[in-house]
């Protein structure tokens, strides 16, 4: 009995211990709120995988979510080329650059550096897992000083289909192979982007161009 008493107790200190993750501390956005920046000049990403594509189909999907929060994004294009024109055709060389320079070169209020950690997709035993892992850091372009950052991983997996035996198991071979063969980064990257700028308390608080700007200063 006092076997199963302890067996028991376990079990139940195993369960509390698991069921109390700690929460990602929250950002002190005491930097961010002094400054208020209004625009956000997102600059060429570094690119830490191994598929060569991935800044560019990344670049496509930021834009977006930081304008509906609220803010004037300067076109990322555009920016790309005026870059280079200016000899800042590195990605890694304009991550470690001056933030002040690009702040006078655009006149913008505030830098986003990303950088991208993972972009692959991994094949065993009949499952493609896809990953997306991306780093956010927003500087001010008058000081140099970190206003936000943010980490993000998203993984996707297929679930298998075992439950049709040999039918079950060749249909998730194929379905693993497809996503081997051309996976689908797009909507990982934007459901990143949408977790990093739009999440209460962890993300970026409203911009001038949102109904909410300087109201939720209770949640950031």
């Amino acid at each position: 009995m006092n076997a199963r008493i302890q067996i028991a107790s376990l079990a139940l200190v195993s369960l509390l211990l698991g069921g109390c993750a700690t929460p990602p501390n929250k950002p002190n956005y005491t930097q961010f709120r002094t400054e208020n920046p209004r625009s956000v000049l997102i600059v060429p990403t570094v690119n830490r995988s191994v598929d060569v594509d991935a800044p560019d189909y990344f670049l496509a999907t930021i834009s977006r979510p930081i304008a509906e929060r609220g803010y004037y994004v300067f076109p990322v294009h555009l920016v790309k080329s005026v870059m280079e024109e200016s000899g800042l055709n590195d990605a890694n060389m304009v991550h470690s650059n001056d933030p002040t320079r690009l702040g006078k070169l655009f006149n913008t209020d505030s830098i986003m550096y990303i950088t991208i950690e993972r972009w692959d997709a991994r094949y065993a035993v009949l499952s493609t897992t896809t990953t997306v892992e991306l780093t956010y850091v927003l500087k001010s372009a008058k000081t140099g000083e970190t206003l936000w950052n943010n980490h993000q991983t998203i993984v996707y997996q297929p679930q298998q289909n075992n439950s049709n035996g040999i039918a079950g198991l060749i249909a998730s071979a194929v379905v693993a192979a497809m996503q081997k063969a051309a996976p689908n980064y797009i909507p990982l990257a934007q459901q990143a982007n949408n977790q990093a700028v739009n999440t209460r308390g962890l993300g970026v608080p409203a911009g001038p161009y949102d109904s909410h700007y300087l109201k939720d200063q209770s949640e950031f």
